[in-house]
């Protein structure tokens, strides 16, 4: 079942490989996985948009969640029905960003396997990307041991897979202070670090999936973002105050004249 899950994914790239001209007519593999990658992003684009709205509104509880925890510190049990309460209150699910990112997990593996596996899939095709990465299923380790001049293209390929990780941690941050920020830029430098480290052994094509699916995922995030802050500020600004309701039909009874003398 992971095999033919695999190999339709393979067809895909293969498809878009032959539409832009194939072997014969200058196609370029590179240019195939970026077009799946594009395609890729904009089904997934639904998902992605539950998981920033998700995103957003956690900042904006966030305060609230830290008052909530100094309060009822010493009370555990109490800290978390207050926790249900914010939720229920905010709408706010904690599970609704991490489910899409579950959901497109067996894609990612498959398509990265799949890159991986090019090489015996396809024999005697050319994996260059446009001249500019020799080869897509050459790893960058396997280009620093060939010299410097042939390892360039693969550490910028290298530096775009790490940074596209670590930016959307910095652009959600981008407003909040304090410790929890420098918290979420340490881990996020952490996790670039050890992105580098994946990257050194992944074919280049890899790479350029990764990195693709990254940046245009950081553009679908701010896309949200400001469509969700444009809703809020003319939420905001529509709030009108319920004016006095007086009933001007109600007759008021005038005082009777009072004779003279009396």
């Amino acid at each position: 079942m992971w095999d033919a899950f695999k190999d339709l994914i393979f067809w895909i790239i293969e498809f878009f490989y032959n539409l832009l001209g194939g072997e014969a007519g200058g196609g370029d593999w590179g240019m195939a996985i970026i077009i799946v990658t594009v395609i890729f992003r904009i089904l997934i684009s639904p998902l992605m948009h539950k998981q920033t709205k998700s995103s957003y509104q956690m900042q904006k509880v966030q305060p609230l969640m830290q008052e909530i925890q100094k309060k009822f510190a010493d009370d555990p049990v109490r800290q978390q029905e207050e926790m249900q309460k914010l939720y229920a209150e905010a709408k706010f699910n904690p599970l609704a960003g991490c489910l899409p990112m579950l959901l497109q997990m067996p894609i990612f593996i498959a398509l990265f396997q799949v890159l991986q596996e090019m090489g015996t899939r396809t024999h005697g095709s050319s994996y260059e990307f446009y001249n500019l990465v020799p080869s897509l299923i050459t790893t960058p380790s396997q280009a620093f041991a060939e010299g410097i001049m042939t390892f360039i293209p693969y550490v910028i390929l290298m530096v775009i897979f790490a940074g596209a990780t670590f930016l959307p941690m910095v652009l959600q941050q981008r407003g909040n202070e304090g410790a929890q920020k420098k918290q979420m830029l340490i881990m996020s430098g952490v996790m670039s670090i050890f992105m580098l480290w994946i990257s050194w052994n992944s074919p280049a094509g890899v790479l350029l999936f990764w990195g693709t699916s990254s940046l245009l995922g950081v553009a679908q995030q701010q896309i949200s973002m400001r469509i969700m802050k444009k809703r809020d500020a003319e939420a905001a600004e529509n709030v009108e105050v319920k004016p006095i309701e007086v009933d001007v039909t109600r007759k008021v009874k005038k005082p009777r004249p009072t004779k003279k003398g009396k």
